[in-house]
């Protein structure tokens, strides 16, 4: 471990600390938060922010700087006096690592200590299993990821692996797969890659993270993020915090019981929304058209529609397939009632439309919009905006890194 790590994870551990040198971390803290919601900041622009004295301010920063944890950003002309010194976090003091697992492949990414984005690794080969051969898979990925030319002299503060299903972020404990054992799964995967601190998040919940603080969300605090993928899933935002529900199994929406059919959900119920509106429907509806002797160039060119991917779909849209667009769109309508529901409850601001499907782009968009608004009440999605994802693939990963981020130094 780097010094400059070792200092880092003092500064932000509970260890049991007296008097004045609590007093004295405690204020550290302090300034390190308000450079990261400020950006850059003068000594005496400190000393007011915190209410401490101009040499307390003084003192801290030239720690800091000592640490390697900020630096000095140059001097800025003042209206009155000498320039003025602005100083801010230090970009490579640390990193944080953002691990986005899918049904078909994995997303890694590496965010800098001023968040921004600096390495990715896309659509890593990867079936997700819950077996104990799958877990492996996934622990060799980030090892490999952690070991490579780009990443293994960096200072990885924390880890946040993201997860499909219900998830424990505080326990670390996920209930959909991995979950063999007594062991919080956090833990075990931490215990294999060499004691980095590692974090679980739910999927949804950590793309509408993402979008929250750098995709499409601009002023809103109230916000729907719609993971539409091979399952579907959802992320709430309320008043610009992450809402989890009592043990953090929050967003379950593709388990409203919306249909009257006889389709089996993969949680063991019928009638679930995501029965008809996620790419495992999509993937069954298009299965029986070609049964029924619809025909399409998809199946034409793969030959075996049994083996279609929603790749292979959303591919169809872009090359106007009738069959493709004709099933996105029905998807997107079933879709539309769901968030309908999601309206009249929340009232929100604004509701993102994320994951695979949307690459589809506006056969899944219009009909979402039109069902929306025939079975929502209009007064209140008069307020709502219905927006698709900006940082689409990358979504998730800058969501779980900036997790990983703010659950090690406390801005969570």
């Amino acid at each position: 471990m780097s010094m400059k790590i070792s200092k880092l994870k003092h500064l932000f551990t509970d260890e049991e600390q007296g008097g004045v040198a609590f007093k004295h971390l405690t204020r550290k803290r302090e300034v390190i938060s308000l450079l990261d919601a400020q950006e850059e900041c003068t000594i005496p622009e400190i000393s007011q922010n915190l209410n401490i004295s101009i040499p307390t301010a003084t003192s801290i920063i030239t720690e800091l700087i000592e640490d390697g944890i900020i630096e000095d950003c140059g001097k800025i002309d003042s209206i009155a006096g000498r320039p003025a010194s602005h100083y801010g976090l230090l970009s490579d003091a640390c990193y944080f690592l953002g691990m986005d697992v899918r049904d078909n492949y994995i997303n890694i990414g590496l965010l800098d200590f001023k968040k921004n984005l600096t390495h990715t690794d896309m659509e890593i080969p990867f079936v997700l299993e819950n077996t104990a051969q799958s877990l492996d898979n996934l622990i060799e990925i980030l090892q490999r990821f952690l070991k490579g030319p780009q990443v293994k002299e960096k200072n990885i503060l924390s880890i946040c692996i993201n997860l499909t299903g219900r998830i424990n972020t505080n326990s670390g404990y996920s209930f959909s797969f991995f979950h063999f054992g007594e062991e919080p799964l956090a833990s075990y995967i931490e215990s294999r890659i060499g004691g980095i601190k590692v974090y679980l998040e739910n999927d949804s919940r950590a793309m509408a993270y993402g979008e929250f603080h750098k995709g499409v969300v601009k002023n809103e605090k109230n916000v729907l993020f719609v993971n539409i993928d091979y399952g579907l899933g959802l992320g709430i935002l309320i008043d610009g915090k992450v809402y989890y529900g009592k043990s953090g199994f929050s967003g379950e929406f593709g388990h409203i019981p919306l249909f009257d059919n006889e389709i089996i959900c993969h949680c063991g119920k019928k009638g679930c929304l995501e029965t008809e509106a996620s790419g495992r429907a999509l993937l069954r509806m298009f299965s029986k058209k070609i049964q029924d002797g619809s025909v399409s160039n998809i199946v034409q060119e793969t030959t075996d529609a049994e083996n279609l991917t929603i790749a292979d779909i959303i591919e169809g849209t872009r090359q106007e397939d009738v069959l493709a667009i004709e099933l996105i769109s029905k998807i997107g309508y079933n879709l539309g009632r769901g968030i309908a529901v999601l309206i009249n409850l929340y009232n929100p601001e604004l509701v993102v439309l994320g994951g695979s499907l949307t690459a589809t782009g506006d056969y899944l968009y219009l009909t979402t919009k039109i069902a929306l608004n025939k079975y929502s009440l209009s007064l209140v999605n008069s307020d709502s905006k219905l927006s698709v994802s900006r940082l689409k693939e990358k979504a998730g990963i800058i969501g779980s890194a900036l997790i990983a981020r703010n659950r090690v130094l406390s801005f969570y």
